[in-house]
């Protein structure tokens, strides 16, 4: 019964959406004059003179490019309870996250903001029922995986990770076949918390599975190893649909194949505190589409422009496939020209569909080269086409100063399986990187830098890093390369690292 309604909510669902998808630009004129509307009203709209803008030409003129810690003094007042701040009276939820210089940050989440962020990650369900076909999994049990549903309460204003905000909206049609429990999902302790996972599910007939690549390594591990099973579908042979996000899938992708011990469907997502960003909405490429129609009037600044003195900002009808951007968020909470500190490169206009390509501070640029998150990541993904070899987890930093020789890139590898001739690989790896960034090339061949050196990492290392720093699971992820030696030195002085 569910499987057949389901697959009647899903076409009227694809009907309503291909509206915003086909008129994109439209959609979001639309979001931006209500933004503009709203926020007047506000201290931050007054501050900025919102009465004169009516354009967004104005709106650049207006409002700077700021991160978390140059709007921090308007959030600490939205935290004190005080209204009409940012946004019109106060945020119905505050999303706890952590990483930043001063500490925990909160991320406002109103009233008008809320439905996207839960509308978008039931539509990315939706769309791929529609296109497919395959509804069957709406019948058995799944786990979306979240942080602690228990809230605080601070100055009237309830407050969590986002992932625990959501909990409590998991529609009436899923919360029965929603795993874990509701005592199992507060446990605090990320190990503690995948181990009773594992004991209420291991027996289940799991259908969709739903969390970050690297928890859901984790989580089969543990199945397998309490199980005695050699895969993953010995122990759910109905498990037919995964959906991540939080860091790109296809690192990770045949490693978790091998655990699964077949392919299956996967849906890759893009959800953050500020905005549900984009979603997957066709399983035969990576590309996420952009919604554009979900309260976020988006801004786009080239990459190569961003630490200019005036970086040219485009709005999402002068963005041009294949390029690297900064994004720039106008949220229904009253973010307002917010760098959420991530890049994305367009695929195609029609419809806007983007890659995560990385973090802005997130990158190597030691020597110049300016080497992103998507570029090692390629890098690795056509290296492991040509070698049997499996990666757990990966990240790169610069060596500045060695004891002997030229500087170098030192990546990280924690392999499930490690290739036979790890010289060879790291060859491989090192020709792919400088195929995909020619300033790398250009340091390579003027002998400039030398070519990578691979240093391996003990089984289990780099979750053993992340306990260390309390960042063990959740939506937490280990940056796939730095600036500077910080990571490095910790595996390098932590015993992390195969000598």
């Amino acid at each position: 019964m569910k499987s057949f309604f389901s697959k009647i909510f899903a076409s009227i669902s694809s009907k309503k959406e291909s509206k915003w998808v086909n008129n994109p630009i439209d959609y979001q004129d639309k979001i931006f004059q209500k933004l503009i509307e709203v926020g007047s009203h506000t201290l931050f709209g007054k501050d900025h003179h919102f009465g004169n803008i009516k354009t967004y030409d104005d709106f650049k003129k207006h409002v700077p490019i700021r991160d978390y810690e140059e709007i921090k003094s308007y959030i600490d007042q939205v935290v004190a309870g005080e209204k009409d701040i940012l946004w019109k009276g106060k945020p119905l939820y505050l999303a706890k996250t952590s990483g930043t210089t001063s500490g925990a940050k909160y991320i406002p989440i109103s009233n008008e903001s809320i439905p996207y962020h839960i509308l978008s990650a039931r539509n990315a369900l939706l769309d791929y029922i529609h296109k497919t076909s395959n509804s069957n999994f709406v019948s058995g049990k799944v786990i979306f995986l979240q942080g602690s549903p228990t809230l605080d309460n601070i100055n009237g204003i309830k407050t969590g990770r986002l992932s625990g905000i959501s909990a409590h909206y998991v529609p009436k049609y899923l919360q029965k076949n929603s795993m874990p429990s509701w005592a199992t999902n507060c446990i605090e302790d990320w190990e503690e918390k995948v181990e009773k996972i594992v004991e209420e599910t291991i027996h289940e007939n799991m259908t969709l599975i739903s969390g970050i690549p690297p928890w859901l390594v984790m989580y089969y591990e543990k199945l397998i190893e309490k199980s005695g099973k050699k895969v993953i579908k010995d122990i759910f042979p109905n498990l037919q649909l995964m959906v991540t996000g939080g860091v790109n899938y296809k690192p990770y992708k045949e490693k978790i194949i091998e655990l699964l011990g077949k392919e299956i469907d996967v849906i890759q997502t893009y959800p953050a505190s500020e905005g549900f960003i984009a979603y997957q909405n066709d399983i035969n490429s990576d590309d996420l589409l952009l919604q554009a129609n979900h309260g976020v009037f988006y801004e786009f600044i080239p990459v190569n422009e961003f630490y200019n003195d005036n970086p040219t900002r485009n709005s999402l009808k002068d963005v041009q496939v294949g390029v690297d951007y900064v994004l720039i968020l106008n949220t229904y909470s009253g973010l307002w020209g917010y760098n959420i500190g991530d890049t994305v490169r367009f695929t195609n206009t029609k419809p806007y569909k983007i890659f995560v390509t990385g973090r802005i501070k997130h990158f190597t640029s030691a020597f110049g080269e300016h080497v992103i998150a998507h570029e090692v990541e390629q890098a690795m993904q056509k290296t492991l086409l040509k070698f049997p070899a499996q990666i757990s987890e990966f990240t790169l930093a610069p060596q500045v100063n060695p004891k002997t020789g030229l500087p170098y890139h030192e990546w990280f590898i924690e392999f499930a399986k490690e290739p036979d001739d790890l010289n060879l690989f790291a060859e491989e790896l090192d020709f792919n990187l400088r195929a995909l960034n020619v300033y790398y090339n250009d340091l390579i061949s003027g002998n400039i830098l030398r070519r990578l050196i691979i240093t391996k990492v003990k089984q289990n290392g780099f979750n053993n890093y992340m306990k260390s720093q309390g960042k063990l699971g959740g939506q937490n992820k280990v940056p796939r390369l730095s600036n500077d030696r910080k990571i490095a030195d910790e595996f390098h002085n932590k015993g992390l690292i195969i000598n």
